[in-house]
């Protein structure tokens, strides 16, 4: 679902329940998805240009969400990216670099201030023809969140949802914390470089190891930069977020990710809620304040450092 391997852990066997979690998933997926047609993010797609589209409240919520971190001043999130992502294709058959003059003539529809909000009527306008909205970046945050709160109101007190690499956690069964790995890049699926310890915490890493192509000994990845149109280049292989909302984990990879780790680790100092660990390409692990999870080394290859 979503194109990812859905796992979800539960310690009492209820099918009922299990399917309930899968059936409130792929409703929300069909709202949210930019592959049908007919899905809400979609109908305003089709509109560019053309007229404002009514969506429903959760949905529009989340936009109005999206639309403010996309207008955060040099902000790597941008949900208007719809054009890149559709023209790159990675992860998608895309093995190709598209025209240096295509893709800047694609950035010219990627500017989110060219999106009305109406919080009266929950509409969206996107105001040029051929503009696109892509929740992808910040959608399986949302349903990550939506899952555990539905299963709070079903009286369960402990379980794990993971979306892909987007991890939420409900209590701990025993006296020990939830354990989720940090995946090495570009090794197997199951090499990893350390175990993060949680309780009651989302875990969201974002890698250029999760989609890419590699073309004249370049790797190509997903995260595209929306201020350039490539995808991002820096001295970062992964971005890990600990934070309570699993959609804050969506937008903060987003944006430490363009940052680069001495830029976030200063901006994360004024945030308190949000808690990182980057991997870097000369195999270091950087680890901000800590306060919400514990982190313990596994790969001793990779230099382990505090922020």
């Amino acid at each position: 679902m979503m194109g990812s391997p859905i796992v979800l852990k539960l310690f009492e066997h209820d099918e009922t329940l299990a399917r309930g979690v899968f059936r409130l998933i792929k409703q929300q997926e069909n709202r949210l998805t930019v592959n049908r047609p007919d899905s809400e993010v979609m109908a305003i797609n089709h509109a560019a240009g053309r007229h404002p589209v009514a969506v429903s409240p959760p949905v529009y919520q989340l936009i109005k969400r999206a639309h403010a971190v996309s207008l955060l001043p040099g902000s790597a999130f941008n949900f208007a990216i719809g054009p890149l992502v559709k023209r790159w294709k990675i992860g998608f058959q895309g093995n190709s670099v598209p025209p240096k003059a295509e893709l800047e003539a694609l950035l010219a529809l990627t500017r989110p201030d060219g999106i009305s909000l109406d919080d009266d009527t929950h509409s969206v306008f996107l105001h040029q023809p051929g503009m696109e909205i892509d929740l992808g970046a910040i959608a399986k945050g949302w349903i990550a969140d939506a899952v555990r709160d539905y299963l709070r109101q079903q009286q369960v007190d402990d379980a794990l949802i993971n979306l892909g690499g987007n991890v939420q956690t409900l209590g701990h069964r025993t006296e020990r914390c939830w354990d989720i790995g940090l995946k090495q890049p570009f090794a197997g699926e199951d090499a990893l470089i350390g175990v993060i310890e949680a309780i009651n915490r989302s875990v969201v890493t974002s890698g250029v190891y999760e989609r890419y192509f590699e073309l004249d000994g370049r790797c190509y990845h997903h995260i595209l930069d929306p201020r350039s149109g490539y995808p991002l280049d820096n001295e970062l292989l992964s971005v890990t977020v600990v934070s309570r909302e699993s959609i804050d984990g969506d937008i903060y990879t987003t944006l430490l990710y363009g940052m680069g780790v001495e830029k976030s680790l200063i901006y994360l100092a004024d945030i308190p809620q949000i808690e990182a660990i980057f991997v870097t390409r000369d195999r270091r692990v950087i680890c901000s304040s800590q306060r919400q999870f514990s982190f313990r080394l596994l790969d001793n290859s990779y230099r382990l450092e505090r922020g």
